[in-house]
């Protein structure tokens, strides 16, 4: 039985229990007001900054180098804290090796197939980052940008406003775009996320964010005991380069059938070629929800060891989960555990892959006079 997390914590802080990863002592609920710490500069000086926050027993750690999730501490069922979020404690490895640790991606999130697509006449190449295709962005995306950053508080919630604008051509898109992304952390103990975006040319924008999720904590082993279920009865296929390719196929019957929670170790290795090209799971699943006024919940994720849970909303029509497959234990975490294949998973709300490409799939075009909005929310139990 999942207990009442807010109890969990209460409990936990008046029995003074110490947390196990980071250190320190469990807390009870209550806002913290963000507190800024430098974290390392740039190969030109650029100085990045850290930003902790802390409410309704979350701790969120976030750096202005591409709006990255440092870290994110939870309690598990008995009240000790661990880290869920895979990432580094310094700015270099970010810098050099990073497969996106935690960050917000941009313009635009998953694949463009062969970084080009058509828009009202006019052909656009874009930065090729992963072998033909266009990556989360290209070669430099927001992932890599340093992000102006605006610390609040709002009643009982604490949070980060962050701003980076794009400039027209960058990374080959068209218009200059402003965005605007707010972290908010709720007397919950949510974390939610804001996105908005407003351009002066006609585009395409996807915004969503990176997290690699492991609940037993960061660098502490497979996530294939975890239990995953997706609100989705269909998935978007993909071809050898990872395109998907317009087929919008039944997940009945397939290991791609998450309507049910089960363990993501179950059918990973079974032979469906979908598992065989991707080497795990990569793939963007459609939810039955569709486009939502407001978020809804669409996914839940539970580490059966820890008792920690994540449930995610979402207002997006797609979920892509990504079962970590390309970490290889060349990477090491803050704990000094290397991070291998299926030590983490992410779960990126979204639009489609390569709906430029798709006219059959929810379109991601921008205009002027039109302001990009999507939210999700990640809501924590133990």
């Amino acid at each position: 039985m999942e207990l009442n997390r807010r109890t969990v914590i209460a409990g936990a802080a008046a029995a003074g229990m110490a947390a196990t990863t980071l250190g320190g002592t469990a807390h009870a609920t209550g806002g913290r007001k963000p507190v800024k710490k430098l974290f390392g500069k740039l190969a030109d000086g650029t100085k990045v900054y850290s930003w902790s926050l802390e409410n309704g027993g979350t701790r969120l750690k976030v750096l202005s180098y591409g709006g990255i999730v440092q870290s994110l501490e939870i309690p598990d069922r008995r009240g000790r804290y661990a880290n869920v979020s895979a990432g580094f404690d310094n700015i270099e490895d970010y810098v050099a090796k990073s497969p996106y640790f935690g960050a917000l991606i941009g313009r635009y999130g998953n694949r463009i197939g062969k970084g080009k697509f058509t828009l009202d006449g006019k052909d656009y190449q874009l930065s090729v980052n992963d072998g033909e295709q266009s990556l989360h962005g290209g070669a430099k995306g927001f992932d890599k940008r340093v992000w102006d950053v605006e610390p609040f508080t709002k009643g009982s919630d604490v949070g980060l406003h962050l701003y980076y604008t794009s400039v027209d051509g960058e990374m080959g898109y068209p218009g200059t775009l402003k965005t605007k992304v707010t972290y908010t952390l709720t007397r919950h103990g949510d974390w939610r996320i804001d996105y908005e975006a407003t351009t002066d040319k006609a585009t395409v924008v996807n915004l969503t964010s990176h997290v690699y999720w492991n609940l037993a904590g960061a660098g502490s082993g497979t996530i294939e005991d975890h239990e995953l279920q997706i609100a989705a009865s269909r998935f978007t296929p993909t071809d050898s380069g990872l395109i998907p390719t317009g087929e919008l196929a039944k997940v009945a019957g397939t290991p791609f059938d998450f309507t049910r929670a089960k363990a993501i170790g179950r059918d990973i290795r079974t032979s469906h070629p979908q598992l065989v090209t991707a080497k795990g799971f990569d793939h963007n699943w459609v939810l039955d929800k569709g486009i939502t006024a407001r978020p809804e919940h669409v996914a839940t994720l539970r580490d059966p060891a820890s008792g920690r849970s994540l449930k995610i909303a979402t207002n997006e029509p797609g979920l892509q989960f990504y079962s970590g497959n390309f970490l290889d234990g060349t990477l090491t975490g803050p704990t000094g555990r290397i991070y291998r294949q299926g030590d983490a998973l992410c779960l990126e709300t979204q639009h489609f892959p390569d709906s430029p490409n798709k006219p059959s799939f929810p379109s991601t075009v921008l205009r002027p006079g039109q302001t990009y909005r999507t939210t999700t929310v990640h809501t924590f139990g133990c």
